[in-house]
């Protein structure tokens, strides 16, 4: 038996984002049936429900930064009642038998599902995301959360702009001892600085806006540098170990590359609508410097940065949205208008 939910979507590329009501399959042996309480907004969620990103299908209820509470669970759930708090973030299933789902790698899975917009065979034939009233999920891809109940709204984006920076920055074994640049302080950009802080390295805070020097200071970056001052970018050439580019929109890389010290890495998370610049080639192999990519996080690394910001108390700094103010979100998200991540109350969705 299915149930119904309301929820925020659009019916195409070209229409706004308006009230909806979704269906949503009752939970099988495995899975689990969450309340809505909160969920994210990502710049992901305008690319896909505009289209921006080809494949789109309508209608498209975006929404992958979720938390709330479980009402209910399949007979072979274990590790989850009714009242738990939990999260879903970008993956909702996989293959569960390839070489990366064995690893724990399920975001590198040649058929992730992601949690809208993927195939699947509930109703209309792929999935709908967190701006609804409820989800039920897998056990496998729900994720426990055991920050307090009043920090659940700052968490929500924790489940794709905390596993996004948090993924690359424990790959390449960033701590003590390490100067780490993060590029760019938005959504992406603030967690990057406030995860790369917390595990112990010197963190270097690069934006084109010198009015965001003090916001990057407080945020926990031990310097800020002004990527359109030569002078400032000169002063950290060959210095940094890591650079974590979180920049959504292309740019020139060399200036950030030449920055590297030998064998330096610098990671793209950013995810912009048309290409970079192709980078000089020099900048790579005098210095044996590394460009590399990295996507969200696995299951396992997902609940490990979880765990991680509650000791810590991390979470996301956040502006509440009801549900009717998303389009007027999104337009603000294009401008920068937002320190540093609108979450839905999905308590409006009904109202």
């Amino acid at each position: 038996m299915t149930t119904t939910s309301h929820a925020y979507g659009a019916q195409g590329a070209d229409q706004a984002l308006a009230p909806l009501r979704i269906t949503r399959r009752a939970p099988g042996a495995h899975d689990v049936q969450i309340a809505i309480a909160y969920c994210g907004v990502c710049h992901s969620d305008l690319h896909q429900v505009r289209a921006e990103w080809a494949g789109t299908l309508y209608p498209c209820v975006p929404g992958h930064e979720i938390v709330g509470r479980v009402t209910a669970v399949g007979a072979q759930v274990s590790g989850f009642a009714p009242g738990d708090l939990v999260g879903v973030g970008c993956i909702v299933d996989s293959c569960r038998h390839c070489a990366e789902c064995e690893d724990g790698l399920e975001n590198y899975c040649n058929h992730m599902v992601g949690t809208y917009n993927g195939p699947t065979p509930d109703a209309p034939g792929h999935t709908l995301g967190g701006y609804s009233q409820q989800i039920v999920v897998h056990q496998r891809y729900v994720l426990r959360v055991r920050h307090p109940e009043a920090q659940l709204a700052a968490v929500a984006p924790l489940l794709c702009a905390g596993i996004t920076t948090y993924s690359p920055l424990r790959h390449w074994k960033v701590g003590p001892g390490h100067k780490v640049g993060v590029v760019g302080i938005g959504g992406l950009g603030h967690m990057g600085i406030k995860l790369a802080r917390a595990m112990g390295a010197q963190v270097v805070a690069f934006t084109t806006s010198p009015s965001k020097r003090d916001a990057a200071l407080a945020l926990g970056a031990h310097e800020v540098v002004v990527s359109r001052n030569r002078e400032e970018m000169k002063a950290h050439a060959q210095s940094l170990d890591f650079i974590l580019n979180t920049v959504a929109a292309p740019h020139e890389l060399d200036a950030f590359l030449a920055l590297l010290r030998r064998d330096g890495t610098m990671a793209l998370v950013g995810a912009p609508a048309t290409p970079h610049p192709s980078p000089n080639v020099f900048n790579l192999i005098m210095k044996r410097r590394s460009l590399a990519g990295s996507l969200i996080g696995g299951i396992a690394e997902t609940q490990e940065m979880l765990d991680f910001c509650a000791e810590r108390s991390i979470v996301a700094d956040i502006e509440m949205i009801r549900a009717d103010q998303i389009d007027d979100a999104y337009e603000r998200m294009l401008t920068g208008d937002v320190k540093y991540r609108f979450v839905i109350d999905c308590a409006s969705l009904g109202q």
